[in-house]
């Protein structure tokens, strides 16, 4: 862990997660049952999950940033029978809250009032030698993207197909994600995201060593990659932002020449952010585009995007498609919904109508977003379908903003939109349309947001107000979001998501 220095032994990761897992069994839970884990960056955090993949569990990862209502939501959408925690993320539930959802919370560090059980007593009694079964299958996450209403949706993967899928030995093309022993991998993201788990998981399956930062800070990357000598490190661009935005002096006094591989996704990364990232560490960049269902993959190195600047690459497997307004295969350079082919199928746990929108009628699926295919094959994505907001890596669905701010009695009308940030890349910006003009004050924006922050997560607020004297609607009243947008954006310029 950085910066606390907390270490956990291959020994000990061993010895408690075989623990948990006994536990877990002794509990009742049974190949396919699932919990649901609700920590900051934790040392304990790598234990819960194994534990899972000792017996054939699902294990979900939540965001520190929910709201109860909205935990309760993926709690109970779920099923998990357990929520592991910590004294910190288990400050906002309260004992109406755990009666209400019938969730069992145990504490990581001790529980408290005697509302919580403790870690500790709860693994009482389990020997670190506990034999566990041999003919149970291997479990894996079962992750959760919003949509975009902003309710949550679940994919999850037969335990029979969810393993796999992360690089093939030998294949040159995903090189940068085969670990090995000598393997040391710096984890800079929160870890309820699915891509730190996906990926810190693989590292250790190979023997390598993850470092897990507890808070991104750049000047702390860049010592943390001199100190343990990192190979790997995934990054999104807005920490390559911060990084570059270091004076020279700091900069440039650590030694990365020990990185091989800096692999960026999560969000667009702007043209000359990526070169001077290349001019600095050299063509170590690896960049690629996926998303939680994997329905398809994209990526390319260094050497490639220098020859297709903004491009985000070449299928890995498969095939991708650029479907035109007209459902039609779109010519090159013609841009168009992006489908894939030849993946992973995928559902949305209960939701059968968003799975199904997923596809088209040639059974190929997308993650919503639009680009084009340039002579070479190499895919660049343009907008989205779903009109997503990226800021700092993370998705923003704009919606349930909108229905919570419309519901405000000051408001005629509002639209969220994305809008350029410098250290974001994007951040949420509403244009809102007031029943009285003259109302349009700071003193109202700070109310709106105010009053967005209270009911939903932090990261779903809008940071900034507009007033407006009216949005732009047709006739039959839809919203046209993009003219709303556009007005942000400088001209040939708009906003995409690389997932």
């Amino acid at each position: 862990m950085i910066p606390s220095g907390l270490e956990v032994s291959w020994a000990e990761l061993e010895a408690r997660s075989r623990r948990c897992a006994a536990r877990l069994l002794a509990d009742g839970f049974q190949t396919g049952d699932g919990f649901i884990i609700y920590l900051e960056n934790h040392p304990r955090y790598f234990e819960l999950m194994w534990a899972a993949h000792r017996i054939g569990l699902y294990y979900t990862t939540v965001s520190l940033h929910l709201k109860p209502a909205e935990l309760a939501y993926i709690l109970q959408d779920c099923g998990a029978r357990l929520m592991f925690c910590s004294q910190k993320t288990s400050q906002g539930l309260t004992p109406q809250w755990l009666a209400e959802t019938g969730a069992e919370c145990i504490v990581l560090e001790g529980g408290t009032d005697n509302i919580f059980m403790d870690y500790e007593q709860w693994l009482a009694g389990v020997p670190a030698n506990a034999v566990l079964p041999h003919d149970l299958p291997e479990g894996t996450d079962f992750s959760y993207s919003s949509g975009t209403t902003g309710v949550p949706k679940g994919i999850k993967r037969a335990l029979s197909t969810a393993h796999g899928y992360f690089s093939k030995p030998g294949d040159t093309r995903t090189r940068w994600k085969q670990f090995d022993e000598s393997s040391v991998y710096l984890s800079t993201a929160p870890f309820y995201h699915t891509a730190p788990v996906r990926w810190n998981m693989a590292v250790m399956r190979a023997g390598g060593t993850s470092l897990l930062m507890e808070k991104f800070d750049p000047l702390l990357a860049l010592e943390t990659i001199e100190k343990y000598r990192v190979t790997h490190g995934q990054w999104v661009p807005t920490m390559f932002s911060r990084l570059l935005r270091l004076p020279e002096a700091d900069r440039l006094r650590y030694d990365v020449s020990s990185m091989q591989y800096a692999i960026h996704a999560a969000a667009p990364c702007p043209v000359p952010l990526k070169e001077q990232i290349i001019a600095w560490w050299g063509p170590i960049l690896y960049e690629y585009y996926s998303g939680t269902e994997l329905v398809g993959r994209t990526s390319l190195d260094s050497h490639e995007w220098l020859l297709h600047k903004g491009s985000v690459g070449r299928p890995e497997f498969g095939a991708v498609h650029i479907v035109n307004e007209n459902g039609k295969n779109a010519e090159e350079g013609e841009p168009g919904v992006v489908y894939f082919s030849g993946g992973s199928t995928f559902q949305y746990h209960n939701d059968p109508e968003k799975t199904r929108k997923a596809y088209n009628d040639q059974g190929w699926a997308t993650y919503g977003d639009i680009g084009y295919l340039d002579a070479d094959g190499y895919l660049y994505l343009t907008d989205r379908l779903a009109n997503m907001i990226v800021s700092g890596g993370v998705n923003i669905y704009p919606q349930e903003a909108e229905n919570i701010l419309a519901s405000h009695p000051a408001v005629s009308d509002v639209a969220i939109v994305g809008v350029p940030d410098e250290d974001m890349g994007e951040s949420a910006k509403a244009v809102v349309e007031l029943l009285d003009p003259a109302a349009a004050t700071p003193e109202m924006e700070r109310e709106l947001i105010a009053y967005c922050r209270a009911r939903i997560s932090a990261v779903k607020t809008p940071k900034t107000v507009d007033f407006v004297s009216s949005l732009p609607r047709t006739e039959s009243g839809k919203l046209l979001k993009r003219e709303v947008r556009n007005k942000y954006w400088p001209v040939g310029n708009t906003s995409h998501i690389a997932h």
